[in-house]
């Protein structure tokens, strides 16, 4: 499956452009640019363009979506449910989410309160609550449950 212009959409609105690298938590180990590109190729004073930022954002959702259809192959899942999957893999990286509690309860079918529990639990940076990422996980659950 590949994600919806909606799921793109939704991701970019927590992502949010930056041209120039930063931290959004000082203890993380790398920098992030664009719509949430991280890693040990973006060091600090980085700076790209928006059309560079599209291309990481397109590359970067490539991995994440190839990484989400192989752990649900079979499952049946609703574009909503998969743009869901695929913004949470996005923001917590495809390892996370592939040994995830979550997935694990998707796929033995678990009741929306548990799934919904599940998502709420992935609000964490650098050892505290971030309330963004509160935001983003509840706005994950209503996506895959809409």
């Amino acid at each position: 499956m590949k994600t919806s212009s909606n799921g793109i959409d939704f991701i970019k609105s927590f992502e949010t452009l930056q041209l120039k690298a930063y931290k959004a938590v000082q203890t993380e180990r790398y920098y992030t640019i664009g719509y949430g590109h991280y890693g040990p190729d973006v060091i600090s004073g980085t700076t790209i363009t928006e059309a560079e930022a599209e291309q990481l954002l397109a590359e970067d959702l490539a991995d994440t979506e190839r990484a989400v259809s192989n752990a649900i192959a079979g499952w049946g899942l609703k574009q909503c449910q998969f743009d869901a999957l695929v913004s949470l893999a996005y923001n917590v990286g495809v390892n996370a989410f592939q040994n995830s509690t979550l997935l694990k309860l998707v796929k033995q079918g678990a009741d929306e309160a548990t799934i919904r529990a599940e998502f709420g639990k992935w609000c964490h940076s650098g050892g505290r609550v971030l309330k963004g990422l509160q935001r983003r996980r509840q706005a994950e659950a209503d996506m895959y449950f809409s």
